[in-house]
């Protein structure tokens, strides 16, 4: 097998799989930060892209190609070397769905409702040897197609354990571990069984480099290396003296890919779109969300302060109307399809309360469409982004490079984004509906010079880190 001297580790792949009605395997080409950055050295060096099967459609895939090598069974990656691991079904879904996503995003976003859950028993004891078997089967991989002296780029918390399976074995390698999400505090962090827990920061603390989007993340992982492992944490530099290693723990905030957004943006789809949505909202004002339909995001919260904007200002009532794009996201588990009922819910409740023959308060949209998202950025007056917690939100930064005619921008204090943004969106507090029902009424007051001077100063900062540099930092950090 051929050695790369760039490896990228991610349980999502840069390409999916659909099995069409005729049988044959359709495939799709992804995008995002990672796509952007990894295509940016692609060209210039041999590359590695690790991802695990997600579907049926995928493992099939994975399965007829040799050694899982996606780029060796005909299809055009664009110039891509992908493995595609098929990990035995159940093993990938105690790893993802129980794990993953049920637990560790949980409480990274200090999501539980902690009377009723966690709840870690014998059942997740034998989850969690599951996300140490996925984890270790990407580390067999990576060690498998390393080169020597290789760069290795893992990504997120799904692989937390790897840095540490490869660093015994291959010293030679330089290792990265990237977190897309915030850090949980140590006070709500403990809420792990302390095993864990320490199983999860040794791990990434095999790497030589840790980066996360804010420096508020980064801190709140330097403070539990500090508390759980006993680890020599140096503030200044924010280095990590542990095991006989100093390990470098970054900042990396990722921004809009503007060159990409706007040329798709251009596209004949999105104008369709644009003239469909416009006549949908006619001359009124368009507040905006787009989201997953996802605990973190808060969209029940946001929909109940638009709600108590027109049960206040009765002068929005047939004057303003919310658009919500909020797709389903992570069906498996159970709250998340709960999440997507209440949020239908609130949306039907709003509008049994003021809507009339002739204006829908709000429109909610549940089926992802691409290029309906972004025609409503050019058009939007105002885009609301309020997550309890995030660890960037691209949403906030590429709204603002795609609107027309400048948009304003109603901001969570605990979007890594505000780090970016603060200063020119109207920040509010995620948990407080009535200071967002006023930021939304000051949003849609604000004069238009306003409104253009604070777009500008929002897109300048959205685009200062695009993911082609975003992710050359990370490279770089291990020179």
């Amino acid at each position: 097998m051929d050695k790369a001297q760039i490896l990228v580790a991610s349980n999502r792949g840069p390409v999916s799989f659909s099995i069409g009605d005729d049988g044959t395997i359709d495939f799709r080409r992804g995008g995002g930060g990672l796509v952007s950055g990894l295509s940016s050295v692609a060209a210039e060096t041999d590359t590695l892209w690790v991802c695990a099967a997600l579907s049926d459609a995928d493992r099939k895939a994975a399965s007829a190609a040799p050694e899982g090598r996606l780029d060796r069974a005909g299809y055009d990656l664009g110039g891509a070397s992908v493995r595609m691991l098929d990990i035995p079904e159940q093993t990938f879904t105690n790893a993802y769905n129980s794990v993953a996503n049920s637990t560790l995003w949980f409480v990274h976003h200090m999501l539980y409702d902690t009377p009723n859950k966690p709840h870690f028993d014998a059942a997740f004891r034998a989850e969690w040897e599951d996300y140490r078997t996925y984890n270790a089967a990407f580390a067999e991989a990576l060690l498998t197609g390393a080169d020597d002296g290789a760069k290795v780029a893992v990504q997120d918390y799904h692989l937390a354990l790897v840095p540490r399976m490869m660093r015994g074995r291959r010293p030679d390698l330089r290792i990265a571990h990237f977190s897309h999400t915030p850090w949980a505090p140590p006070e709500y962090f403990r809420m792990l069984p302390g095993d864990v827990g320490r199983q999860l920061l040794e791990g990434m603390l095999g790497a030589d480099h840790i980066g996360f989007l804010s420096p508020r993340w980064a801190d709140a992982f330097l403070r539990c290396c500090a508390t759980f492992l006993r680890a020599d944490v140096n503030w200044d530099n924010r280095t990590i003296d542990y095991g006989g290693r100093v390990v470098e723990v970054g900042v990396h905030g990722l921004g809009a890919d503007a060159e990409g957004l706007r040329e798709r943006a251009a596209a004949e789809d999105v104008a369709q779109w644009r003239s469909r949505l416009r006549e949908t909202v006619g001359e009124r004002k368009l507040v905006l969300r787009v989201d997953r339909s996802e605990l973190s995001k808060n969209i029940v919260r946001g929909m109940a302060a638009f709600g108590e904007l027109l049960r206040d200002r009765p002068e929005w009532r047939g004057a303003v109307t919310h658009l919500a794009f909020a797709y389903p996201s992570r069906g498996d588990v159970a709250e998340y399809r709960a999440y997507t009922e209440a949020v239908r819910r609130t949306a039907q409740e709003i509008n049994d309360e003021f809507g009339t023959d002739d204006w829908t308060p709000v429109i909610l949209e549940v089926k992802d469409d691409y290029a309906r998202s972004l025609a409503s950025y050019q058009i939007a007056d105002v885009l609301l982004v309020n997550p309890i917690r995030d660890g960037m939100n691209l949403v906030a930064k590429e709204g603002p490079v795609l609107s027309e005619n400048g948009v304003a921008l109603v901001l969570s204090t605990e979007a890594g984004a505000a780090d970016d943004l603060g200063s020119d969106a109207l920040l509010v507090n995620p948990y407080d509906v009535t200071e967002t029902a006023q930021a939304l009424h000051d949003a849609l007051n604000m004069q238009d010079a306003e409104r253009q001077e604070r777009n500008a100063r929002l897109v300048e900062a959205a685009v200062a880190l695009p993911p082609q540099r975003w992710f050359g930092d990370q490279l770089r950090a291990l020179d």
